[in-house]
């Protein structure tokens, strides 16, 4: 199972000692938020904090693009050091142009779908992308209620997994018994924030290793 701590819901006044603790602490990737104020009508982790992140760890890093037109900053984030890109579809006036970008940048693609956006409305891209990220709430804040409905997105999405050979990782959300029921599912992996590690009492290494224990590992 992919464990994949929000660098967003981490201690800015020291992003490289987080980089180095969640590392230590056992997580498997670290996910790195971007909002631009316009796509998501909040602000989160910029270029700078990228680096830093990607400077200063040997974990495969996560890039979640919360922006308008993403197209344009593709090779900006892929030069940062990220290794995964994902982008919403609605983002951009073409999208398979946004793909073709990731790739040919040596990034691996991936899409969201957010909590309105139906499994079907996005099946010309599964064929092209590796990584799908499923959203359990509405994207754009730390925190946000957890969207019931999402649940028959994620059975929907596991029937396509084998057809596509899709990575799935859920985010937003993310508590311990919903992992453990959405990892039995087929599910690969989690975001994890401030509902499962971040605020939680104990260090992140204690909090993470329950995580996984609780989870069947």
């Amino acid at each position: 199972m992919i464990y994949s701590p929000s660098l967003m819901c981490a201690n800015f006044d020291n992003i490289k000692a987080e980089t180095f603790a969640l590392e230590a602490a056992g997580a498997n990737r670290l996910h790195l938020d971007v909002m631009d104020g316009r796509y998501v009508p909040n602000f989160a982790m910029g270029l700078g904090d990228v680096k830093s992140v990607c400077r200063n760890t040997s974990l495969v890093t996560e890039l979640h693009l919360m922006i308008m037109e993403p197209c344009r900053y593709i090779k900006m984030f892929a030069d940062a050091g990220v290794d995964i890109i994902y982008f919403h579809p609605d983002s951009d006036s073409d999208p398979m142009q946004v793909i073709q970008k990731i790739r040919k940048e040596g990034c691996t693609p991936g899409i969201v779908i957010n909590p309105e956006t139906t499994v079907e409305s996005l099946k010309e891209y599964y064929e092209h992308v590796d990584n799908i990220l499923l959203m359990g709430v509405k994207p754009g804040n730390a925190g946000h209620i957890y969207l019931p409905h999402v649940e028959e997105k994620v059975g929907q999405i596991i029937e396509l997994k084998s057809k596509y050979n899709l990575e799935i990782i859920m985010d937003g959300a993310c508590t311990v018994e919903r992992m453990k029921r959405w990892g039995k599912q087929g599910v690969d992996g989690f975001v994890l924030g401030t509902s499962s590690l971040f605020g939680h009492r104990g260090t992140y290494k204690q909090i993470i290793q329950s995580i996984k224990q609780e989870c069947g590992e």
